[in-house]
């Protein structure tokens, strides 16, 4: 059960390549953390169908995909994602279809927040208990038959209680069936990018074709915290009563680690105990995703220490702010005889702490740049990299419009290149 990213010369302009190794990459950026003392310059041409429940296989100890090499988890699926940088710190069958059960929960939740941000729903908007919601098996909200609740009540129902009643209530009274709504959620989940899973209820109850991913579990926990920042609050409350029931939010990270604020815990005899969660320290927040623990217990040793892990080991890194200049391109037959590049956005990486010494930055773009040029326009581009470190490509783009030399005094401009070539 489900748990409680036309030159005008007539001749082919040079490539200029920047490459930057170590750490400060331009004396003219200021980077949010150093990363060492070096600097190298080099230019070159350049209604569910309930399947019945079996035993949940034991999960093997064998080890996770990391940056820094293998690391040994328990879980029989995992992920650690950056919820800012993308980065993914460990993976382990991040995209095996596997049972999600109640950790689909989430999806169910993204529709309903998705229906209040287009106003299409309101917080106090009340649903009728049908008897099928009231016979729902599994955990509860303890909804009464033919009683209206509140969607902002049987939201907390769902979030902090596991309610599978409550699921069914709001996918009735949304939709006006359970499939219908399930449909909506296999629409959103295409349009949202989840690649590898499909739905078939609204609670995670067992059924062979009800499959998700830790990855788009990631994903879909990444879409909720930037979707909908004032609905994700609710996923950090401790315990909800109803019917003079007090119940205890199940995911074992509230309370235990720092910064945890989120997201959902699930359970099935075929999918084992799952957890995803979410915390945030300063300005880094990961996402971990586990599935396929034996215990409650287990899950909640396994998700603390790879949550500690991913806060110890990894560290974001500030290159480039978006306003900084990164470098000052040459223009040609332009009113001013540079152009500053920028990045357009902050430019953060998350790398193990022990790299800062490994990371190679190189900057691209054809030399000089033609006048007349746009502040906005993409000039060139930011390449990241180094031993072991993910690559990542960043356009950059003009800081300042340069306009384009009048006739006059382009004459002495291009006979000086020619002669000068």
């Amino acid at each position: 059960m489900t748990e409680a990213p036309a030159p005008i010369l007539s001749r082919p302009a040079s490539r200029r390549v920047l490459l930057l190794a170590g750490a400060a990459l331009v004396p003219s950026v200021a980077l949010g953390v150093a990363l060492a003392p070096g600097l190298a310059l080099a230019q070159a041409r350049q209604p569910a169908a309930r399947a019945a429940p079996r035993a949940a296989p034991a999960p093997v100890g064998s080890p996770g995909s990391t940056p820094l090499g293998p690391f040994d988890t328990i879980a029989r699926q995992a992920l650690i994602l950056d919820a800012d940088t993308g980065a993914v710190l460990l993976e382990k069958n991040a995209d095996e279809r596997m049972p999600p059960s109640s950790m689909s929960k989430l999806m169910t939740m993204y529709v309903v927040f998705d229906l209040l941000k287009q106003g299409r729903l309101r917080p106090d908007q009340t649903f009728t208990v049908s008897e099928r919601a009231w016979r729902m098996g599994g955990s509860k909200m303890f909804v009464e038959l033919g009683s209206d609740i509140s969607l902002e009540n049987l939201a907390r129902g769902v979030i902090v209680q596991s309610g599978n009643d409550a699921c069914i209530v709001l996918a009735e009274g949304i939709a006006g069936s359970e499939q219908q709504f399930v449909d909506m959620m296999n629409e959103t989940g295409r349009r949202i990018g989840l690649r590898n899973s499909h739905f078939r209820n609204v609670t995670g109850w067992p059924d062979p074709e009800h499959r998700m991913t830790c990855r788009d579990l990631a994903i879909l926990t990444r879409r909720i915290i930037n979707d909908f920042p004032d609905h994700f609050r609710l996923y950090s409350e401790r315990s909800f009563r109803w019917s003079d029931i007090t119940q205890e939010n199940r995911n074992p990270l509230l309370g235990r680690v720092a910064g945890a604020d989120g997201m959902k815990t699930g359970h099935t005899e075929d999918a084992g105990y799952g957890l995803t969660g979410t915390a945030k320290r300063g300005e880094r927040r990961l996402i971990l995703v586990l599935n396929g623990l034996l215990s409650m217990r287990a899950r909640q040793d396994e998700s603390e220490r790879l949550m500690e892990w991913g806060f110890r080991e990894f560290d974001n890194v500030v290159l480039f702010r978006a306003a900084d200049t990164v470098e000052e391109a040459p223009v040609y037959l332009g009113e001013r005889p540079t152009v500053p590049l920028v990045g357009g956005r902050d430019l953060v990486i998350t790398l193990p702490r022990a790299w800062r010494n490994r990371l190679d930055v190189k900057v691209r773009y054809d030399a000089p740049i033609p006048a007349p040029v746009l502040r906005g326009q993409e000039i060139g581009r930011l390449e990241v990299g180094g031993a072991g470190v993910p690559p990542m490509v960043v356009p950059l783009i003009a800081g300042a419009d340069v306009a384009r030399l009048g006739l006059l005094p382009r004459i002495p401009a291009v006979i000086g290149r020619w002669l000068g070539a």
